[in-house]
């Protein structure tokens, strides 16, 4: 049984910074593909940036340059370092995993997921 837990949203002012981070369990973290998508009331879960096995990196072009995704295996935990933060980056941030090599900026076809941490950027 695969778990995924998201932590370190919370509340921050416009330019500051902050860091989510992504523990999972139930299978070695290291062939893991890491995902993080967001997602505001009333529209569908967005791809923020991914992270593959290999360390390959995928970013969405508003994120680029101001969040890096990364790992750390021995820790099985993954990172979202987001800077420069703005309003519209307001939402609930979701931890994706899985297995696959073959897995996308779609939401749909990422197969574990953690509960989601509201990340909050005030004007």
């Amino acid at each position: 049984q695969v778990q995924v837990i998201e932590s370190g949203g919370g509340v921050v002012q416009a330019g500051g910074s902050l860091r989510l981070s992504c523990a999972a369990s139930g299978r070695p973290f290291s062939e893991f593909a890491i995902g993080w998508f967001r997602q505001v009331p009333g529209k569908e879960r967005e791809f923020v940036a991914s992270i593959m096995p290999s360390s390959n990196t995928d970013y969405e072009d508003s994120v680029k340059g101001r969040f890096t995704i990364s790992r750390d295996n021995a820790k099985n935990t993954g990172y979202l370092q987001m800077n420069s933060l703005n309003p519209e980056d307001t939402a609930v941030y979701y931890c994706a995993v899985d297995r696959s090599r073959f897995v996308n900026r779609n939401s749909h076809v990422w197969d574990y997921w953690g509960q989601g941490t509201q990340v909050t950027v005030s004007s």
